[in-house]
């Protein structure tokens, strides 16, 4: 049986597909449904699914991994993988965010940054821990995101996948604290080297 996952995995990568496949031209015309069906994110399909995970989320139920991977092999199918797979982390670092308390939020703001820093880390290991499957550590002067079996490369061709934990922790960063330095992708499960790592420094 999969193993179950918080559900707003798959709702974050169909809302980076529907980001991405969301018309960039006036938002008052109106689209016809052969053309919104061309569309895999504004397909009816999309659009159901992602109101049933979105519930999912909202009664805080789990899903499966299997329904994560079948949605990350099919994203990989497209020519705008990687965008797609960036757009998804990033929408799944601010629903993440939301899930801080605002006195955390406001503390990582307002504290001196020797005691804002651990309280940011604090929040990024748990985030991590419950969407990513994933370890967040100091190391030195950085913060390290370890995944050690990233659900959007099961299946996928060429580690486009792996964009999604790197702009996801990139986001999340820059919300935490105001400011993110580049992600470093130092360690990678596609090329064969066991799991991924990615690092950005936090001082």
């Amino acid at each position: 049986m999969a193993a179950p996952v918080d559900a707003l995995l798959p709702l974050s990568l169909l809302e980076g597909v529907r980001a991405v496949d969301r018309p960039i031209e006036d938002p008052e015309t109106e689209f016809v449904a052969e053309l919104r069906n061309k569309r895999l994110g504004l397909s009816d399909t999309v659009l159901a699914q992602i109101r049933r995970y979105a519930e999912a989320v909202r009664r805080g139920q789990r899903t499966t991994t299997d329904e994560v991977v079948a949605l990350a092999r099919l994203i990989d199918r497209r020519p705008d993988a990687e965008v797609v797979f960036r757009e998804a982390g990033r929408y799944l670092a601010e629903r993440a965010y939301r899930t801080i308390g605002g006195t955390a939020r406001r503390g990582v703001r307002a504290l001196p940054r020797f005691m804002a820093r651990p309280l940011a880390a604090r929040q990024a290991r748990r985030i991590a821990r419950r969407y990513l499957g994933g370890r967040v550590e100091r190391a030195g002067s950085a913060l390290v995101l370890e995944v050690p079996r990233p659900l959007t490369l099961d299946g996928t061709s060429d580690g486009a996948g792996c964009a999604f934990y790197e702009a996801g922790f990139g986001e999340l960063l820059r919300l935490l604290v105001g400011r993110a330095d580049a992600v470093a992708h130092e360690q990678c499960s596609a090329r064969g080297e066991g799991r991924c790592r990615w690092r950005i420094e936090f001082p």
